[in-house]
């Protein structure tokens, strides 16, 4: 979807936070699974994990699942912003091209 960005978290406290932050600001962002089936999708027979999924499915959530091996148990976010980073047609209070989605969400929880 174009008007959201897929929110991954490894902790509710923190996706609670990016939520309310976003919501504030006014950018639409929607809670996505961080399930460990689609870990199975980070197999290879030539890496310790791969940075790209083995399939066609669940590609934002293999993304999510691939950094959260680098947080370990540290609370982490994964904002999927590929198909809400680029405006196709203006909106009255957006010009056409880059959105800087996330940015206004990440400048209040900076600030809070």
């Amino acid at each position: 979807m174009r008007e959201h960005a897929g929110l991954f978290s490894n902790n509710d406290d923190l996706r609670t936070k990016v939520l309310a932050a976003a919501k504030a600001e006014g950018e639409n962002m929607w809670p996505m699974p961080l399930d460990d089936d689609y870990k199975d999708y980070l197999k290879s027979a030539f890496a310790d994990i791969p940075n790209i999924s083995g399939g066609r499915y669940g590609g934002a959530i293999t993304a999510a699942k691939f950094l959260e091996e680098f947080v370990e148990e540290k609370p982490g976010v994964h904002l999927d912003i590929a198909g809400t980073a680029w405006l196709d047609d203006g909106k009255p209070w957006m010009a056409k091209g880059p959105s800087g989605v996330s940015l206004r969400t990440m400048v209040r929880l900076a600030t809070a």
